[in-house]
Order: C-alpha cells, then sequence, then structure tokens
C-alpha cells in the first residue's frame, strides 16, 4: 500500500475504500481479476493506482491498455489519470474524435492507451498502434464491451494483444454468467462487492408511477413538477424517443436538455455541462448515461420505459444514491405493461397530484468559450478574467469545465447579458477569446 501514497497525495485522498484496499493487496499476487462493485464506488481508482505504478522508464512502449465501452467513460477515465500528473504520455481513441488527431498522437507511441473497441479495432487494422508490449490491460464495464455488437471487434484486438501480459483486470457494476472464452480468464480471482439481490440499499427509494394514458408524456410531466427542482435524469429506450420526450418538456416551457450516441460530440459535452452545473435540473437520455459518466448530486433516476433487463435496471440507477447519497427511482408504466418481477418485488406506487405548479427556472446560464487547455486556459485563469473584466463576483460564478479546445462555464442568468456586452473586447491571457451561450 506505500507503493500507492504519493499518487494519493496528489489526489488528496487520504483513505481508501475496502474494496479499493482489496483490488491493491489482490493485484500483488493475482494475474487476472475480476472486480464486481456497484456503480460510484471508486472501481476508476482501484484499477489506475495499480495500472499508473506498474509503468516503467521505456519511451516509445504501450505499456498498458484500457478499454472502456463509451467516448465518455475513456474521457473520464482521462481526466483522472491526469490529476496525477503523470510523467509519461496518454493518449485516447474514441468515435466522433478525429482520426487524424489520432494518428498523429500515435506517431510517438504513449505508455497509455485508453480507447473504446471501435476506434482501437481500426488502429489496430491501420497499424497505428503495436500492443505486442502490453503488459496490464483493462476492461473497464466488461459486460457491455463483451455484449453483441462489441464482441466481434473485442475478439480481434484480444487477437493482437500478446500471450505474455502480466495483469489483466476486468470492472463493472453488474455480473456476466459466463465470459467469452477468448478472455482468458477462466482462473481469475474474482472481487465481489456487490450487494446481495436480496438486500435494498435504504439510501435508494423505488418506486412506481402508473400512467392513465399509454404515451405517458403527461404522466412524466407532472412527475417532473411534483420533483420540483432537484436534478433528475429521464431514461428512454431510443434516441427518437430522448428527442420527442424533450420536444415535449420543451413546450411545456420545463427547462431540460438531452443526450443520446447519435449526437456531435460537442452537444453531447454541451447538455452534460449543463446538466452537471444546474442550468437544467432535467437530462433525458438512453441508457448511454447510465454507465460511467461522473455526475454528482442525482436525486431523481425516472424510467420513462421500462429497462430491457435487469442489467440496464441496475445500471439507470446506479446513477442516483452514490457512495452514501440519497435518491428515488420512478418507473412509469401504463395500465398494458407489465412490470418485471425485479422491479415489482421493490417497488412502492406513488400518486402524483392531477395539477402541479412548474418547477422555477434554473438560476444558471452555461457559457460556451472557445478556448481550453490546448491554449494555455485553466480554471482560474477563466474565474479571474471574469471577475476583473466581467466584474462578477465568486457567487456569481458555477461550475468550470475546460476541454481540449473548449470550455464551458455556469454563470447567474440575471448576469449574463451585461456580461457578454462588456467582455466582448476584451482578451483573456492576451487572446482574443469568444463567449457565447451555449447551444
Amino acid at each position: 500500500m506505500e507503493l500507492f501514497q504519493e499518487q494519493l497525495k496528489k489526489l488528496r485522498i487520504n483513505q481508501l475504500n475496502e474494496m479499493q484496499k482489496a483490488v491493491l493487496q489482490s493485484i500483488e499476487t493475482e494475474n487476472k481479476i475480476v472486480l464486481l462493485s456497484p456503480t460510484g464506488s471508486g472501481k476508476t481508482l482501484a484499477f489506475l493506482l495499480p495500472l499508473l505504478a506498474s509503468i516503467n522508464n521505456r519511451p516509445n512502449v504501450i505499456q498498458g491498455l484500457i478499454i472502456a465501452p463509451s467516448r465518455e467513460l475513456v474521457l473520464q477515465i482521462e481526466s483522472v489519470i491526469k490529476q496525477f500528473q503523470p510523467a509519461y504520455k496518454i493518449t485516447v481513441c474514441y468515435g466522433g474524435h478525429k482520426r487524424e488527431i489520432e494518428e498523429n498522437n500515435l506517431i510517438q507511441p504513449p505508455s497509455v492507451i485508453i480507447g473504446t473497441p471501435g476506434r482501437l479495432g481500426d488502429h489496430i487494422r491501420r497499424k497505428n498502434i503495436d500492443l505486442s508490449n502490453i503488459d496490464f490491460l483493462i476492461v473497464d464495464e466488461f459486460d457491455k464491451c463483451l455484449e453483441l455488437g462489441f464482441t466481434e471487434e473485442m475478439n480481434f484486438i484480444y487477437e493482437n494483444l500478446p500471450k505474455t501480459i502480466t495483469k489483466r483486470l476486468l470492472t463493472s457494476a453488474t455480473n456476466m454468467e459466463s465470459l467469452p472464452g477468448f478472455v482468458d480468464m477462466a482462473d481469475a480471482k474474482t472481487i465481489n462487492f456487490l450487494p446481495e439481490v436480496q438486500q435494498k440499499t435504504e439510501a435508494l427509494s423505488v418506486k412506481t408511477v402508473l400512467s392513465d394514458d399509454k404515451d405517458k408524456l403527461q404522466t412524466l410531466f407532472r412527475l417532473l413538477c411534483f420533483v420540483k427542482n432537484t436534478s433528475s435524469i429521464v431514461f428512454c429506450n431510443h434516441r427518437e424517443s430522448v428527442e420527442r420526450v424533450s420536444e415535449f418538456l420543451k413546450d411545456q416551457k420545463m427547462v431540460n436538455v438531452f443526450y443520446h450516441g447519435g449526437m456531435e460530440q460537442m452537444e453531447r459535452e454541451s447538455a452534460l455541462a449543463k446538466f452537471r452545473n444546474s442550468s437544467s435540473d432535467v437530462l433525458v437520455t438512453t441508457d448511454l448515461a447510465s454507465r460511467g459518466l461522473d455526475i454528482a448530486d442525482i436525486r431523481n433516476i425516472i424510467h420513462y420505459h421500462l429497462p430491457n433487463d435487469e442489467s440496464s435496471f441496475t445500471h439507470r440507477n446506479g446513477r442516483t444514491a452514490r457512495m452514501n447519497a440519497t435518491g428515488n427511482v420512478y418507473v412509469i408504466y401504463s395500465e398494458d405493461e407489465k412490470l418485471p418481477a425485479y422491479i415489482k418485488d421493490v417497488a412502492e406506487p406513488t400518486d402524483i397530484p392531477r395539477e402541479m405548479p412548474l418547477p422555477d427556472k434554473p438560476k444558471w446560464t452555461t457559457l460556451f468559450i472557445a478556448s481550453g487547455k490546448k491554449h494555455k486556459i485553466n480554471k482560474m485563469d477563466i474565474v479571474g478574467f471574469l471577475s476583473k473584466k466581467g466584474e462578477l463576483k465568486s457567487d456569481d460564478i458555477g461550475l468550470i469545465e475546460v476541454k481540449d479546445f473548449t470550455s464551458f462555464v455556469a454563470v447567474r442568468k440575471t448576469k449574463v447579458p451585461f456580461l457578454l456586452e462588456h467582455i466582448k473586447d476584451e482578451k483573456m491571457k492576451n487572446q482574443k477569446v469568444k463567449f457565447s451561450v451555449a447551444k
């Protein structure tokens, strides 16, 4: 454990939880580990600590590979790694990111690659990456990575991995009955911190809401009015439904954002930024948002569509009541829908009043900044600029997110018109930077 103390200091973490301790103890003697632990329990830190400790001073050699099912999870893992301030190169590879940029980054091989199955497979076929020296393999959310649609690509990646990999670590918040043979984990040690199915987490309250209408839109609207101004994620099963539900809520004058895999990367980043910083209390989404996204303080999960299976139900609900926080799960169903047994066993009915006032409008507006890390802009630069040039007080500035080429900042809504007019000709760090209301 002493090996990781210096890394933990960089993250200002004084103590690991029991799951993380179990992983670090096991990784010293075990070469193959399957980690099962609930969403929000700290799995990312559990696998990054031993990975980063294993990287040695071999230039231009890829030593660690992390595979994750979505670009959001890839970027989240990258952001955690960067907090360790590693002295070696990290590269991310994912769909929606220009392949040419990644190819340039791969000319000088990084020490660690984080990527989605599809984009990693593409680079392997183009001979952009050489995995022959991989020592440490991590597959995060392995059940999702090995689902139908990813299996063929994952098999191809494994075929190009060396047989001499020292450490293999698979993680998930749900278990799989069996793993494909090509993952070579038959003799792996399983570290299982999942609660028993019969145990109901006291922090999580699961409720059903019966809709008179098969469409359920009006019921959803009344439910969101009922929970008022608390952060809520509404899950739908299809992209088209996500946009239809979002548009309906917009027509009802309810502020919301939507998020699904068919959106451009900038649109997705903007939607998540607005939800994280409370410019919108409602996020309408597909199951894409059920895994990997780092969003704090979510109070309500609403299943507008019944989940396709128990695993989906578990992962959706994992967005709330994280790390001992409290939260509610609402399952909306119509009279002609049959609730699955795994929902019916834990659910309690909730009556929603027929007439409910609209929640208050959010007090924050998200501003888009056309500059980021690659322009040498950081959070303190943005705070200083808005305070000095924009005459904002500290409590007028909310959450700030700085990406590679763009940034987002929450500003108190009443201050936005004056601010944009006041800073339009000003420079930040001697650069003319464009500020606008995020779309």
